[in-house]
């Protein structure tokens, strides 16, 4: 399957830019992500059908 890319914006481009350097938003990002691979893995494993 081919992807296309979407078109640059660069106003996104800068808000990522300035999000990267707030530490609560990583903080907030990590445990999110962190949250959703444990859900992910407590289901693979439930056995429960």
């Amino acid at each position: 399957m081919v992807r296309i890319a979407r078109k640059i914006d660069p106003k996104r481009i800068a808000e990522l830019k300035k999000k990267i350097h707030d530490s609560r938003y990583l903080q907030t990002a990590i445990m999110r992500i962190a949250q959703t691979l444990t859900n992910e893995l407590v289901q693979r494993n439930d056995p429960r059908p």
